[in-house]
């Protein structure tokens, strides 16, 4: 679907004010993080128990509050999923050898004993696991950092793998950082998330690349510059088009997914929209910066292709 035609944007001619925009994003993230001692882990990484109950009528998340704290839990995370029968309630490791499940089950009969409940599921992370976990998500992300840099650098170039590398890791600092300024939790569901922001961030970049490829062919005589927002401009409507029904269905989840993936499909959301910018206003500006120090390094004109 080609909506835009003949579009003529001077996308590169406000890449600084995109630079001051980014970076502020990123400065406030970094700020946010320093202040609350790194990013907000849930249990999936600091240890603990999650639990899944289905009671037979509506129940107040103050009740089972309430029933937590007289176990000697406090701090619970505890919502509503699926209806107001159904209770996730997830609780970090306090002790390593502290049960917590039992009690808790066993406080909430006592305190609501009018509402029987069923347990649904219930999953428990050692501390020692979770520890684990989080290195093993910091050298998962830094390997498909790694190995889309060698993919792009062989289809494309060097300076279009820098482009698309500093763009990723530009997604997925501004989404940490906006996660740690809204203090919500960093589980395995999200870290998938993230993931799939790279995915999508990456393969938006490389239809953009594809087309500066094909134009540095058939346009040689014009500007590096030119070109690159020659390629912007005609990929413009595809970007607008991927990124606006990729939007309605994971704002559709936001809205009536419920309370277990509202998280995923925010983080989904941010990314979505911090990926469709910053494969306009980083990663391509980035490959011409990268493309004139070449080019002035070999004693060649910056303005011109050779």
């Amino acid at each position: 679907m080609q909506f835009l035609k003949n579009v003529k944007i001077d996308f590169l001619a406000k890449q600084k004010t995109a630079f001051y925009f980014s970076s502020g994003l990123i400065l406030v993230g970094l700020i946010s993080l320093a202040l609350h001692g790194g990013p907000n882990y849930g249990i999936d990484f600091l240890g603990g128990t999650s639990m899944a109950l289905s009671f037979e009528k509506p129940v107040q998340i103050g009740q089972v509050r309430d029933a937590i704290s007289a176990a000697g839990f406090e701090g619970a995370e505890i919502k509503h999923f699926g209806g107001e029968n159904e209770i996730l309630i997830r609780i970090e490791q306090q002790d390593v050898d502290s049960e917590i499940s039992d009690p808790v089950k066993s406080s909430i009969s006592t305190a609501i004993s009018g509402n029987p409940f069923q347990l649904l599921s219930e999953d428990t992370v050692g501390p020692k696991i979770g520890a684990e976990l989080r290195g093993k998500m910091i050298w998962a992300i830094l390997a498909a950092m790694f190995f889309i840099l060698l993919y792009i650098s062989w289809r494309f170039e060097f300076g279009f793998a820098v482009g698309a590398i500093v763009a990723l890791f530009h997604d997925i600092t501004i989404t940490l950082g906006i996660f740690s300024i809204l203090r919500l939790e960093l589980t395995l569901a999200i870290i998938a998330a993230f993931l799939t922001i790279v995915g999508y961030s990456l393969n938006d970049t490389i239809v953009v690349f594809d087309r500066i490829r094909e134009n540095l062919k058939t346009l040689r005589r014009e500007k590096y510059e030119a070109i690159v927002n020659t390629s912007i401009n005609q990929s413009l409507s595809r970007t607008i088009v991927t990124s606006l029904t990729t939007l309605m269905v994971v704002i559709i989840l936001f809205i009536f997914g419920g309370e277990v993936i509202h998280d995923f499909a925010f983080a989904l959301i941010t990314g979505v929209l911090i990926g469709t910018y910053s494969s306009i206003f980083v990663a391509s500006p980035i490959v011409v910066v990268w493309e004139n120090r070449r080019s002035a390094k070999k004693g060649k004109p910056v303005v011109k292709r050779a």
